[in-house]
């Protein structure tokens, strides 16, 4: 089992937990609400603390965010259907963990892919693991205030339906390598930003310098060094997979702007043009509030903001050993091409 998480808890005991938390009469913010052996549960926006949290700081003197930290969380991106408030009541949000808990169970169980069997407790699979509720809120998204992302410009529609034809005049998803989605080629838009969830390794590192806050991500292994000198972006022909990021402290809030995004990155559509711009705020011992304002006028017809929490966890980043390079895409293709053939033989035998 992969400790760096906490003890699995099935959907019944999680939400027990979480009851327990919730029914609380006091919990300060950023605390540690409930704790029962490796189990923790905690909550975002829960009453006042009778004492403001004091900041660690680094010897430079900045706020320290230095740390092993996930954002793994059951709390959707959008809003879903037919909730029309921010936050949960209590026991609203014992039912919706409950419910996505039970969902992800059916998805992940061994055995759902005929003979492949899983080991779901490796590598933040199973979502249980780690805190699993850290706020009320309805949806990551907080601003627009109906939870959902704006809608979609003209431009960024077409744009949209461009890259499908493109898609579609490619031929089919795995019989060539610049088909085949970048996941699969080891590239993870999840390592952001934004940061989002991704779908397992959800570990992070946070390491600072003087002039620097460096994050390493597990999943894609990719590592962000984000500058807090006040230096500028660089120009606006260089652009990569996760951007040019630029830091500035406000406070006690780590606060980054990203531009220069390759053409490929397209994050929920999005064009060349995102900015997104990220706070990272420690809100307790063993929490970091993280927001994120997405900005690109060529997709969206207004900005949007989310925002999710950071929670302690076990040390250290594993390796993601991706097959890139190595076997996998080789194999895909080579599947390919014998299906080819097979069908190239088939179709000669049945003209004879």
């Amino acid at each position: 089992m992969n400790h760096r998480f906490s003890t699995a808890l099935t959907a019944v005991a999680m939400a027990t937990a979480l009851g327990a938390l919730l029914l609380a009469p006091t919990v300060a913010a950023g605390q540690k609400a409930l704790k029962s052996g490796s189990e923790a549960i905690h909550i975002a926006d829960a009453k006042t603390p009778a004492k403001p949290y004091v900041v660690p700081k680094t010897p430079d003197g900045q706020p320290d965010l230095q740390g092993y930290w996930t954002n793994n969380t059951y709390v959707p991106l959008e809003r879903p259907n037919g909730v029309t408030k921010e936050y949960y009541t209590g026991d609203e949000a014992i039912e919706a963990a409950k419910k996505a808990a039970a969902r992800e169970e059916e998805q992940t169980v061994p055995g759902t892919t005929a003979d492949v069997h899983y080991d779901f407790t490796q590598f933040g699979l199973d979502r249980s693991q780690t805190v699993l509720v850290p706020n009320l809120r309805t949806s990551m998204i907080t601003d627009p205030p109906n939870g959902k992302i704006p809608a979609v410009t003209a431009e960024g529609q077409k744009r949209a339906a461009d890259r499908a034809a493109e898609r579609r005049n490619q031929g089919a998803q795995y019989d060539k390598v610049q088909n085949i989605v970048i996941g699969s080629r080891c590239i993870y838009q999840n390592a952001g930003p934004p940061m989002l969830p991704p779908g397992y390794n959800p570990a992070y590192q946070f390491v600072q310098g003087p002039g620097y806050v460096m994050i390493l991500i597990e999943a894609g292994h990719e590592v962000r060094v984000i500058p807090t000198d006040g230096r500028p972006h660089a120009p606006a022909g260089v652009r990569s997979w996760l951007g040019d990021s630029k830091g500035h402290w406000e406070g006690n809030t780590l606060v980054v702007e990203t531009t220069n995004f390759n053409d490929n990155v397209a994050f929920r559509g999005s064009s060349e043009n995102l900015k997104v711009t990220e706070r990272f705020t420690r809100t307790g011992d063993e929490t970091i509030r993280y927001e994120f304002t997405i900005n690109d006028p060529s997709t969206w017809e207004k900005p949007w903001t989310a925002e999710l929490m950071f929670t302690t966890m076990d040390g250290p980043i594993f390796e993601h050993a991706c097959h890139e390079g190595n076997y996998g895409i080789a194999n895909t293709l080579a599947g390919v091409r014998a299906e080819e053939k097979r069908a190239a033989e088939a179709a000669k035998a049945g003209s004879k």
